[in-house]
């Protein structure tokens, strides 16, 4: 007896797909990356909760941050504007599940509308993320930084405002060329230089006697600790840098592990929401070259629609454990 297969024998095993769970091959593999990519966001969620439960004395209030809201500068407006982004996100999420649906029921234009709304939503969110982030980067008011690493804010005594350091800081010009690589010491370049320095904004602070220090310190309250105007002047004199909003070394709002983490893991899902756009822009022009229609089904929209739905789960346990608790 031969021992050989000849292909005839072999070709059906190897032309008819496994079904396990009655899921094709593509869904599956779309299920082990979003099982994978969730334990991964588990973890980072995880560590940002234990870091802050560490420093939860000095954890900065995510209401007094993230006040900015497009086009009404100087109108405080907490939490709105990420508020307005977690609706665009969650609406774009309806709009992908209709267009699965239209998919599943070979409605091509209904595809297309659905998806194209999708890809728009997708599209402001990460742009709105975008603007976040520079707002959160640049700063508002300013503060200083003591030899410890304390950051100090400053307020209006008799009305407990916050004060913007160009409220009150001396302002003296000085030129100094900022070193870059063409010009510095050996070839190495500086960061920008602070648009005011210690001395003028603690020559500012020394003038007014109504502006007093508030400490990244939490009372029992929950409020920012508010020295008396002795022990704001003792603070003052231990400040070496002027901080102008945050960056991974210095952060003008508290903790400097809250920015660590804001750019870490906002940073980290908004990736996931721009490579979800690119894909589904791209399975969008598929959808009008008709590549479904000749297919017979559009499973390729739903597996997208798949990864499209776990990004927006993710940003709802980023939104409630890192802005709202």
């Amino acid at each position: 007896m031969s021992s050989t297969v000849s292909s005839t024998e072999i070709q059906p095993e190897l032309t008819q797909e496994p079904r396990p769970l009655n899921a094709s091959y593509g869904k599956l593999m779309m299920w082990f990356f979003i099982v994978s990519d969730a334990l991964t966001f588990t973890g980072f969620l995880i560590a940002y909760g234990f870091s802050r439960f560490k420093n939860i004395d000095s954890w900065p209030i995510a209401d007094e941050v993230f006040t900015h809201f497009p086009g009404l500068h100087g109108v405080d407006a907490p939490m709105y504007y990420v508020a307005l982004m977690t609706f665009i996100l969650i609406f774009s999420s309806v709009t992908m599940v209709l267009a699965v649906d239209a998919g599943h029921k070979m409605q091509k234009d209904k595809v297309i509308f659905y998806m194209f709304l999708t890809i728009i939503g997708g599209a402001v969110f990460v742009g709105s993320q975008a603007w976040e982030w520079k707002n959160f980067i640049k700063g508002e008011y300013g503060a200083l930084e003591t030899r410890g690493g304390m950051i100090i804010q400053f307020v209006d005594s008799n009305n407990n405002k916050r004060l913007s350091i160009e409220d009150f800081a001396v302002y003296k010009p000085q030129y100094r060329e900022q070193h870059k690589k063409s010009n510095g010491l050996w070839f190495q370049s500086e960061p920008a230089l602070d648009e005011y320095s210690v001395a003028e904004v603690t020559e500012g602070f020394m003038a007014d006697p109504s502006i007093v220090v508030r400490m990244e310190k939490i009372d029992e309250k929950g409020h920012k600790i508010v020295l008396n105007r002795e022990q704001s002047i003792e603070k003052v004199k231990q400040a070496v840098y002027v901080v102008r909003g945050a960056n991974l070394i210095h952060n003008e709002y508290g903790n400097r592990l809250f920015a660590d983490f804001f750019f870490f893991i906002t940073g980290f899902h908004g990736f996931h929401v721009f490579s979800g756009v690119i894909i589904n822009i791209i399975i969008f022009i598929n959808v009008l070259l008709g590549t479904y229609e000749k297919r017979g089904h559009y499973e390729m929209v739903e597996k997208v629609g798949l990864y499209w739905h776990f990004v927006d789960l993710v940003w709802v346990f980023v939104f409630t454990f890192f802005y709202l608790v």
